[in-house]
């Protein structure tokens, strides 16, 4: 009888958000449509998937959608979480981000090609693209890796499952590959222990104030001593724990904002992800309509090199 093997699928997941805005500042914007409006993040992203698929030949690709960039939930727990990236001026209703003015109507051009093509594209309701990507990879059945410019991410990485995120380092030609071996180098901890660390030590560019006087390399030796979070706090109730009179006191007073922080940082792998093939797709989902978005847009060498290569 002869045995049956099952291939393992390699699935891709990109943060969309985070490799278009990439694109939007690494091209410049006289990349230009027909009719003069810039369209440098569209083709930049196009050439970064095309650049993607070639190098590292995924079995299914979602690009996945900030549906709600900053959830009213995670802003409920941590006020200042992402406050700074506010616009300004925005109607009643949900904050916008502030996005520059020749980047927000490329966002739907974005989004028109790739359902065109035939990329699943998702978006959770009330959820960040990290929180789309975080279910994808719990639901995964062979390796992944996440593509963004996001650190966060980094607590996904788990190399018993083949997770590893592929972080741009200069376009999506250099890439740093993001494993365990890669974070115990560099912060001391692996991807568990990814969350716990950006916990304590804050993030400014996600308005996360962290524990005052807690820094990167501090929380790294913590969490070496004491495990994780819970281990960590366990330890100030302990008097006889190796924390110094300091560290103990810091980490009482910020008990308000250990409590909620871990809900915020850590990205959510339990959302109800609609039913989409996520399978590379080898030709246009709807050819026409891509034909019209090519040629209102010129999306040129671009889009026809990411073609040839899904096609191959």
């Amino acid at each position: 009888m002869r045995k049956v093997t099952q291939t393992t699928r390699r699935l891709m997941l990109l943060d969309t958000a985070s490799l278009y805005f990439r694109a939007y500042f690494g091209i410049p914007d006289s990349v230009k449509a027909p009719d003069g409006t810039p369209v440098n993040a569209v083709r930049g992203l196009l050439d970064f998937i095309d650049r993607l698929v070639r190098d590292h030949r995924p079995d299914d690709l979602v690009a996945c959608m900030d549906a709600d960039w900053r959830p009213h939930w995670r802003v409920e727990l941590i006020p200042t979480y992402k406050a700074h990236r506010v616009a300004e001026e925005h109607e009643a209703g949900p904050d916008e981000e502030e996005v520059p003015d020749t980047l927000s109507p490329q966002v739907p051009v974005i989004e028109g090609v790739l359902d065109a093509l035939g990329i699943a594209r998702v978006g959770v309701a009330a959820y960040e693209a990290d929180d789309v990507i975080g279910t994808f990879t719990a639901r995964a059945k062979g390796p992944v890796d996440i593509v963004t410019g996001d650190r966060d991410l980094y607590q996904l990485v788990d190399d018993a499952r083949g997770v590893r995120v592929l972080y741009p380092l200069k376009g999506v030609g250099t890439l740093q590959l993001t494993d365990e071996a890669f974070l115990r180098e560099k912060y001391g901890v692996d991807g568990r222990g990814y969350a716990d660390l950006a916990l304590l030590r804050g993030d400014p560019s996600d308005g996360l104030p962290g524990v005052p006087g807690i820094g990167e390399k501090t929380a790294a030796k913590l969490l070496a001593e004491f495990g994780d979070l819970a281990g960590i706090m366990a330890a100030v109730e302990d008097p006889k724990s190796k924390l110094t009179p300091a560290q103990r006191k810091r980490l009482d007073e910020a008990r308000p904002y250990v409590a909620v922080a871990p809900k915020v940082v850590r990205v959510a792998d339990d959302l109800p992800l609609p039913e989409v093939d996520t399978a590379l797709p080898h030709a246009p989902r709807d050819p026409s309509a891509l034909n019209e978005l090519a040629t209102r847009w010129g999306l040129g060498g671009s889009l026809q090199r990411l073609l040839t290569t899904l096609g191959a």
